[in-house]
């Protein structure tokens, strides 16, 4: 679906969780090089101001915030301090921040780590999404992006958690896109396959599949500036879905032709890939 020419990515101003690095960055990057001001939010502020501080060397408005988006209270302070900074309310949201586990069987991963994964993948998304939609939807314009993942509809074996975080990203996304016609706000959800990050670095991912996977990364990974762009220019179209790599696009496909013989396969895949995972 297509719009047309309503570039809502251009002259925004703009809230980036995750901001501190990989899509985030990028994200923050590419709005200002559209024209707009950016809030680098991350948990870690060091990183936060890091991007900020390098639009600002380039003339732009940026503004950095340490915001943990898994605590509703430090999304709330940060959609005012957004405010305080622009001198009027946001008109494009960027839910980017992510973490990952993986490397073990639904079964066996930890509660410990499902907590985690749940407050930042999916809470930071929820929180993001109700404190800044009424503002968005007020103002009778504007934007907003979900990071989700192929992983949301991928079913990948041994990534449940991050799996069904994804998910749950995805189809909250496709509510609030239905919630939100008619209302001038347009909603995308980010789905890319491989994009070349820190995430399994950063993630609590077994060791048995970390170096397999970053090499997957790394040699097949889309570059974020690469993402952030395709995503802006999907939002400005008037798009949803934005599945920025071909594998992406297959494999959305593939899902919805033969549900089954594509889990089968991606099991069978999975284990030549990595053969000796094993539970956290």
């Amino acid at each position: 679906m297509s719009l047309g020419g309503d570039h809502i990515s251009r002259g925004a101003r703009a809230v980036v969780t995750g901001a501190g690095s990989g899509i985030g960055r990028a994200f923050a990057n590419e709005i200002h090089r559209r024209g707009g001001a950016v809030v680098c939010a991350d948990i870690d502020f060091v990183r936060a101001e890091e991007s900020a501080v390098a639009i600002r060397s380039e003339g732009g408005r940026a503004h950095a915030v340490q915001c943990d988006v898994s605590r509703i209270e430090e999304v709330e302070a940060l959609a005012v301090a957004a405010e305080e900074f622009f001198g009027a309310p946001p008109s494009l949201i960027v839910n980017n921040a992510g973490v990952g586990v993986g490397g073990a069987r639904i079964e066996d991963i930890s509660m410990d780590d499902w907590h985690w994964i749940m407050g930042v993948n999916l809470w930071g998304v929820v929180h993001g999404c109700h404190v800044f939609a009424p503002r968005l939807r007020s103002a009778g314009r504007g934007g907003i992006i979900n990071v989700a993942s192929a992983a949301s509809f991928g079913a990948a074996p041994m990534m449940g958690a991050y799996n069904a975080t994804k998910a749950a990203v995805l189809s909250l996304s496709e509510t609030l896109h239905a919630e939100m016609a008619g209302s001038g706000v347009r909603v995308a959800v980010l789905c890319p396959t491989f994009v070349k990050t820190d995430i399994i670095r950063s993630s609590r991912i077994d060791d048995a599949v970390r170096s397999r996977a970053q090499t997957l990364m790394d040699r097949q990974g889309m570059s974020c500036e690469a993402v952030a762009k395709a995503t802006l220019d999907g939002l400005d179209r008037g798009r949803i879905h934005v599945l920025p790599q071909v594998a992406a696009r297959i494999g959305w496909l593939l899902k919805r032709l033969a549900p089954g013989l594509y889990t089968r396969g991606m099991g069978l895949a999975a284990r030549k890939i990595a053969p000796q995972a094993r539970a956290r």
